[in-house]
């Protein structure tokens, strides 16, 4: 049966993609905020079906920590999901992402409406550039930055190198870094197509003060918090289903 929900899933979070891929253009002459509004609530559909045909579901600790003003966000990259669901967690944001994502039909030219900062990792010290202007300009204009530190999506128990241009970002603007821990690779595994049903954790951190610090101690302190909020949390602490999202 896991193998059936999960092609059922599959089958309806492409139809759904499509459908919103295809509205997309539309969306053209509205502001950020309106175009933002509509195509994210494609997430709000894959959510929902995921619940429906995985039994997979979300509950939220710390949320009384989300800062009020425009955020640098630093979160653990273990799955696709978390890219989906901090849509639904946060306010309106954009993402740092390699630029081989905005080419994939459907899915990249949606995605390009949004205004992320797609980048070349092969690019060093270009890239970086990049993240940290279009990142300074999207903070500016009130949109939250999500950056995942580990750049690829880790498998639960690992933990990748965390880069330093988020907290780079934050150091720069001035902005708050917001950690944020979640155990979806234990659900929604990286590469996997079955999906295994329970609760997923999402953990919002305390803000990370950056007014007078360096990019180093913000992006340790950040990797610490996640780190060991990773290691508190797992698929034995999920809650029953009625408790979640």
């Amino acid at each position: 049966m896991g193998w059936i929900r999960s092609a059922l899933f599959q089958a309806g979070m492409i139809l759904s993609l499509v459908a919103f891929a295809l509205l997309a253009p539309l969306t053209l002459p509205l502001s950020f905020k309106y175009r933002y509004g509509f195509l994210t609530r494609w997430g709000a559909v894959v959510l929902w079906w995921l619940r429906v045909t995985c039994g997979v579901r979300y509950r939220v600790e710390g949320a009384e920590h989300i800062p009020h003003t425009p955020t640098v966000v630093l979160a653990k990259h273990q799955s696709t999901w978390e890219t989906i669901a901090l849509q639904r967690v946060l306010p309106p944001q954009t993402w740092v992402l390699k630029r081989e994502l905005l080419r994939l039909p459907f899915f990249g030219w949606a995605l390009a409406l949004l205004r992320p900062i797609a980048i070349d990792r092969a690019a060093g010290r270009r890239a970086l550039a990049q993240l940290l202007e279009q990142g300074a300009e999207r903070l500016k204009q009130g949109i939250w930055v999500i950056v995942f530190p580990e750049g690829t999506r880790t498998a639960p128990g690992t933990r990748g190198r965390y880069n330093i241009g988020g907290a780079m970002l934050a150091e720069k603007t001035g902005t708050p870094a917001l950690p944020v821990a979640h155990n979806a690779g234990e659900f929604w595994p990286r590469n996997s197509f079955l999906k295994r049903p329970g609760v997923i954790t999402v953990v919002i951190g305390p803000p990370i003060a950056t007014a007078g610090r360096k990019a180093g101690e913000i992006n340790a302190e950040a990797e610490a918090w996640i780190e060991e909020t990773m290691a508190r949390i797992s698929q034995a602490t999920a809650v029953p289903a009625t408790a979640a999202s």
